[in-house]
């Protein structure tokens, strides 16, 4: 079963590695006391109900999530997406608080042209953003010219990680 889980999560991550999911939420959180990953499987219900709330086709229904503890207690998730941007797959950690905010995304990898990467100032805009905002290109999130699709990407993802987060963890810890 192990590895199951290694091809399927090794594959598309064969993109240029910028930062580990692990090191991004130590970054996030650095008052956390541990960090866990875990791998979650969604139903065919639950699936279905993701991708009517976020309006965007699912890459996968295995979801990598990680937790930020702080005294024993969760303070954040990220939930690591893979999405294929033209070609090529870029993995994007959207890291959430327990309160239901976007606290920030992290980049972890991208195997397209370097220029086609976000800056860290485009970034910024996935900050502090409540999980029950529907962000769209070119209308909440600013485009980036000459990686318009980087933009959309990354733009889907945030929904999909904020319906994945609304259904799915939220409130269960």
């Amino acid at each position: 079963m192990n590895i199951i889980f290694f091809i399927l999560f090794a594959l598309p991550l064969s993109a240029k590695i910028l930062i580990t999911p692990l090191d991004a939420m130590k970054d996030a959180y650095p008052t956390s006391t541990d960090v866990v990953k875990k791998n979650i499987i969604l139903s065919k219900e639950n699936a279905s109900t993701i991708t009517s709330e976020a309006n965007v086709k699912l890459p996968s229904k295995i979801f990598r999530v990680f937790r930020a503890y702080e005294n024993e207690k969760v303070i954040a998730y990220g939930i690591l997406l893979n999405k294929k941007v033209r070609s090529k797959n870029a993995a994007v950690l959207y890291i959430i608080s327990q309160d239901s905010i976007l606290k920030n995304i992290e980049i972890i990898a991208f195997n397209e042209p370097a220029e086609y990467l976000p800056s860290k100032t485009w970034n910024t805009q996935f900050e502090n953003i409540s999980t029950d905002t529907k962000l769209r290109s070119s209308k909440e999130i600013a485009n980036i010219t000459g990686a318009t699709l980087s933009a959309k990407s990354i733009t889907d993802g945030s929904r999909i990680a904020f319906a994945f987060y609304n259904n799915i963890l939220k409130g269960k810890e």
